[in-house]
């Protein structure tokens, strides 16, 4: 039986859609496969800062082997690794020293930044040494940077991790609150405790913002920190060491294996 001119017409049709498509989706998963390095950029949250066994060959940025990125690259093994993250770092300094890993062969990219361009450390500085209208005071000014400032620092790092890495999945990792609240807490007022938790409420609705509106994806932590802040049974954060000033306020190792890693490993 002869076919028509419509069947004959139609089965190529069909075929040439199914190349096209078939084309299509192999490219996309070469794609993908050849996507397949990671990158941990960002803040002493993100380097490890407070956890301890810091890389010797890390310096002062104290990149941890307990850091969430480290844990995640030992359990997952990525193409590749690039562990840029550096204590004290700001948007400035992301964008100047960190993003040289970042390529077209990156999937996944790591990054938590923008509570040392607020004030981070002079705010907590603030409210541990002064009165509570003082701290009060200090985290207003904070904010309002968060709101004036830091939006447009944060769009600058992000265009520019897009840029440099197309294909990457780019996870945004926020700040735990600092303090329980209730109850008594050597040294700072339930005043002080609320204002500050309150301000990291502030910079992470921020930061989610900024993150949904260039398409990555947002790690808010602080669920993962509840019942384990400072003033709590089992902080997983280090309070106030004049021996080491500069763990103070960071995650301690089991609030990177327990409160980072988890939400990281969730959404990576």
């Amino acid at each position: 039986m002869r076919r028509s001119r419509f069947a004959v017409f139609t089965t190529s049709l069909l075929l040439a859609v199914a190349a096209t498509l078939t084309g299509t989706a192999a490219a996309q998963a070469s794609e993908e496969a050849a996507a397949t390095g990671y990158v941990a950029l960002g803040d002493s949250y993100s380097s490890g800062v407070g956890a301890g066994s810091y890389m010797s060959s890390s310096g002062d940025c104290k990149r941890s082997t307990k850091a969430y990125p480290y844990l995640w690259a030992a359990a997952n093994s990525p193409s590749s690794f690039d562990f840029t993250a550096c204590s004290g770092a700001r948007t400035g300094d992301v964008l100047a020293s960190q993003l040289g890993p970042l390529s077209a062969g990156t999937g996944l990219v790591s990054l938590s930044v923008g509570g040392n361009d607020a004030g981070f450390a002079d705010v907590m500085t603030t409210c541990v040494l002064q009165s509570d209208s003082s701290c009060v005071s200090r985290i207003n000014t904070a904010k309002a940077y968060v709101d004036s400032t830091l939006p447009g620092q944060l769009d600058k790092v992000y265009s520019a991790v897009r840029a440099k890495a197309p294909a990457a999945h780019v996870v945004v990792l926020g700040y735990p609150r600092f303090y329980q609240l209730g109850g008594t807490c050597p040294g700072l007022s339930q005043t002080k405790r609320s204002a500050i938790n309150s301000a990291a409420d502030y910079l992470n609705t921020a930061i989610a913002k900024r993150a949904a509106d260039h398409g990555f994806t947002f790690g808010d932590v602080r669920s993962a920190f509840t019942g384990h802040e400072l003033c709590s049974g089992d902080p997983w954060l280090n309070s106030l060491n004049l021996l080491n000033i500069g763990d103070s306020y960071h995650p301690k190792a089991a609030g990177q294996t327990g409160g980072y890693l988890p939400v990281f490993r969730n959404v990576a």
